[in-house]
């Protein structure tokens, strides 16, 4: 099965075509064009390429030939640029290509092996539609099935894949190999900072609500102020499911995936920002000694 990710058509092909009909205009062009046409053309040509030199020596480029040839030069420079990027798209595994969109940064990139264990899998074959299919597109397999597929399918085991993904990264971080990645992109921060004063920039880690999927959405959890945060994240959003009608309940399991731009609070689970400060000892901050007084004209409020 083929899952394009990206990447248009080469702009030097496109390039070579439109010079080419170019070349065929202008031959026609000048086929039609009458021989005294063409004589005055060869003698003007020849009296401008005839004009003397100026003091320097150098004779003066003319302004056309110069941005023809910055404009060749800028056309090739961005077809080896797309075709750099183009190149680096299609090399790139699905895991990396998913843990590198905008609003995954909270995921870390789950070894082969271990998804190729069937153990590290156990049930959630039951829990994720066209799973099979779904696991050959995240360890980039070919399915003899995908040229059978609508478009609306491949779309629904794209979805598939992005679940079990998720199902599969909350038992990935809970290894050593996952926490040793999750302590990389903790100490980079990507996972922010606490939004509380007196934290002073406590880096956060991802923490879900519930360990059952789709019930709530990711939080970050501040080690020093032991509090769960909504991450600061542009790409943090949610929107309102329209009303509209499901063939069946893996349609509406996979629409909520599809629309629901939050990443779902499962993927990371209960149990990590804890068992990782456990891990890492070191890395568990004091307790703040400062907090927030409310203060009318200076003075504290009294609370009954």
């Amino acid at each position: 099965m083929h899952w394009n990710r990206g990447g248009s058509g080469s702009k030097v092909e496109i390039g070579a075509a439109d010079r080419k009909r170019f070349g065929d205009s202008l031959d026609n062009h000048l086929e039609k064009s009458p021989p005294t046409a063409l004589r005055v053309m060869d003698l003007k040509e020849k009296d401008r390429l005839s004009v003397p030199s100026t003091s320097s020596g150098k004779q003066p480029e003319h302004p056309s030939l110069s941005n023809n040839k910055c404009s060749d030069e800028e056309s090739e420079t961005d077809s080896e640029e797309s075709d750099v990027s183009g190149s680096d798209m299609e090399d790139s595994s699905w895991i990396s290509w998913f843990c590198n969109l905008r609003g995954n940064e909270f995921f870390c990139e789950v070894d082969d092996d271990y998804i190729q264990d069937d153990f590290n899998l156990c049930e959630l074959s039951n829990q994720v539609p066209y799973y099979d299919y779904a696991l050959d597109l995240i360890l980039d397999v070919e399915s003899s099935h995908g040229d059978t597929f609508t478009e609306e399918e491949n779309e629904m085991v794209e979805s598939a894949a992005e679940m079990l993904y998720g199902m599969i990264h909350v038992r990935y971080i809970l290894t050593s190999k996952g926490m040793a990645a999750m302590l990389e992109k903790f100490k980079n921060y990507d996972f922010g900072r606490c939004p509380r004063v007196y934290c002073s920039g406590q880096p956060c880690l991802p923490v879900g609500q519930s360990d059952i999927p789709r019930s709530s959405t990711v939080k970050v959890y501040c080690p020093k102020c032991e509090d769960i945060y909504y991450p600061r994240s542009k790409y943090q959003g949610s929107i309102l499911f329209p009303s509209c009608k499901f063939h069946n309940k893996w349609s509406l399991l996979l629409f909520k995936s599809l629309t629901l731009l939050d990443i779902d609070g499962a993927y990371f689970g209960t149990t990590f920002p804890h068992l990782f400060l456990m891990t890492y000892g070191h890395l568990k901050p004091q307790k703040p000694s400062q907090k927030y007084i409310p203060r009318v004209f200076g003075y504290k409020i009294h609370r009954p």
